[in-house]
């Protein structure tokens, strides 16, 4: 193993099955990270690396994002997603975004291309268009739903929110931090709802301090600001980067929720502590070792 100056980690969702054979994630978030590291090596920065890397899990199809995104009621494909970086303190996410592939690079195109942060429902849609982003032209061959096994269980909770979302966070080279979450959402949601993943400060988080990417039951991650409070927790508590995020998810317990999250600290630490059966995650670490699995 080599030590490096960087380090990032990924999730593929909290809303991981037991019993189901996770293979396929686990080898394909593997190579994300390793590629994620290979940009690093040659000196991308935080925010780069966390959008390609969300970017590759919404095109794989193999998550609750992107391509293996789950319809609503009305059988609309409505995605949410949000980026940020600490380097320059902007942030960008669209919200019910529908008909283009990549929510993720919708919101970083609000990020470096308007003054806003939050752009929704056929706002987004129309500034993704004028963007030229990829359209998707099919849906009915587009979306793999690939959370539909995970929406025939039985809810864990008594909120019987099942879900699913992918995120990255990245310490790069030079000590930034980024962070980038995307979602189908909840399965079975109203037209209409949006949940944590394109809220800033709720589903994602970046500043000096700490990157955060959340993954569960949105409506608690919103109740509890979860993104923001762990870094907030860290940079006015005084706490480290574990007990951080071990205190956000205990709230969230607390209140009936589940989920996990992912986040990295400014010297390269990473946490990735869930509260549900399983989370598909996976992370490169600064002394080289690279881990990922599902429970």
């Amino acid at each position: 193993m080599t030590n490096t100056a960087y380090a990032l980690a990924l999730h593929g969702g909290a809303g991981a099955r037991p019993g189901r054979d996770y293979s396929r994630e686990i080898a394909h978030m593997r190579s994300l990270v390793l590629a994620g590291g290979e940009m690093l090596a040659r000196g991308a920065d935080a925010l780069t690396v966390a959008v390609e890397t969300v970017a590759e899990l919404e095109a794989s199809g193999l998550y609750v994002a992107g391509r293996g995104a789950s319809p609503n009621t009305d059988g609309d494909y409505e995605l949410d997603a949000c980026v940020m970086e600490a380097a320059s303190g902007l942030a960008g996410a669209v919200a019910a975004l529908q008909g283009f592939e990549s929510p993720v690079r919708a919101a970083l195109a609000v990020l470096k291309t308007t003054p806003h942060v939050l752009l929704a429902g056929e706002g987004a849609r129309a500034f993704a268009q004028a963007q030229r982003l990829a359209p998707i032209l099919d849906a009915a061959a587009w979306f793999t739903r690939a959370g539909r096994d995970e929406s025939n269980r039985a809810p864990s909770t008594a909120s019987g929110l099942s879900h699913g979302t992918v995120g990255c966070v990245v310490c790069d080279a030079a000590g930034q931090l980024a962070a980038a979450t995307s979602t189908g959402g909840v399965f079975g949601k109203r037209p209409g709802r949006v949940g944590d993943s394109p809220i800033i400060g709720a589903g994602g988080w970046a500043d000096q301090t700490a990157a955060v990417s959340c993954t569960g039951q949105g409506e608690f991650f919103l109740r509890t600001a979860a993104a923001a409070q762990l870094a907030f927790r860290m940079r006015f508590g005084g706490q480290d980067l574990q007990t951080a995020a071990q205190g956000v998810l205990d709230e969230i317990c607390a209140m009936g929720g589940e989920g996990g999250l992912i986040a990295i600290s400014a010297d390269g630490d990473i946490t990735l502590p869930f509260a549900s059966a399983g989370m598909k995650r996976a992370a490169l670490f600064t002394d080289g070792t690279v881990i990922s699995e599902a429970f």
